[in-house]
């Protein structure tokens, strides 16, 4: 909420009218902003390496790394920025960054 007006967020919304910044004024409308589209980095999900210990899954800051079934799955490019944590987490590299492109 912000000067007392809740604001209107849509996968649709243009960025003229785009909160400041991408502020979340309400709660649970944070999936609406696709934040990963400025991503310098990509980590790439090394299936066969990984040993399913789920260390990747708390620390990702954009809870970019879903999980079905007790296992996690590859990445949520939508909300991903990059940023490398769960590859430096990863005791059995099956998390790779390359240059995005």
């Amino acid at each position: 909420m912000k000067n007392g007006k809740s604001q209107i967020v849509s996968p649709d919304v243009t960025w003229q009218n785009i909160t400041p910044g991408g502020t979340i004024y309400d709660a649970g409308n944070a999936e609406l902003f696709n934040t990963g589209d400025w991503r310098i980095m990509k980590p790439v999900f090394i299936e066969k390496q990984c040993k399913q210990c789920l260390l990747c899954v708390p620390v990702c800051p954009d809870s970019s790394i879903p999980v079905k079934d007790g296992k996690r799955q590859g990445f949520d490019y939508k909300h991903c920025k990059g940023c490398g944590i769960c590859a430096k987490i990863c005791r059995q590299q099956a998390i790779d960054l390359v240059v995005e492109g």
